[in-house]
């Protein structure tokens, strides 16, 4: 599948089936995330792995937005690692290489054939503070991944998009 193909394909899951993601695919989506390219190579990003039950379900009161995935990669970026730009001071690229960590893990697990959800309706604060991460660690996203379920439906809105010359322009 081309690269197009699969950006064009990969879609919102908001239902996923109990099935455990098996580790070996879990493992390739860590890895995309791993070497995906971050500012300077600093690699501020850590990507922690949530599967036990208990901590889904506290994740699921911070937010209802883990939709029965029984995988949630979280990633967050360390503030003493994150690129920090001499040309303008407090510009720094944490959330950034952060996202394209995310989008890399999200590719990858629809190449394998798995959903996954982009999620940013969380706390950040009370999640590192249940997880207790690091101080200098900021949560970025989570992504819920998994099967997705047979009778989900996809978003009507993933098929929406402003026309070309609205987005883009030239200068």
């Amino acid at each position: 599948m081309s690269f197009m193909e699969l950006a064009k394909n990969r879609f919102s899951t908001r239902k996923f089936t109990k099935q455990q993601v098996e580790k070996e695919k879990l493992d390739q989506i860590v890895e995309a995330g791993r070497i995906a390219p971050t500012a300077a190579n600093n690699q501020p990003q850590r990507i922690y792995i949530i599967r036990d039950a208990e901590k889904l379900a506290a994740l699921t009161k911070l937010t209802p937005c883990v939709y029965g995935a029984p995988t949630v990669l979280m990633v967050t970026y360390d503030t003493t690692e994150d690129w920090q730009n001499p040309l303008e001071e407090g510009v720094h690229d944490g959330v950034v290489d952060a996202a394209i960590v995310g989008t890399h893990m999200m590719l990858e697990a629809t190449e394998l054939g798995l959903g996954t959800c982009w999620v940013g309706y969380f706390p950040p604060t009370k999640t590192a503070e249940l997880f207790h991460l690091p101080k200098t660690e900021v949560p970025v996203l989570l992504l819920p991944v998994g099967y997705t379920a047979p009778d989900y439906q996809i978003s009507p809105k993933h098929y929406s998009f402003k026309p070309y010359d609205t987005i883009v322009k030239e200068l």
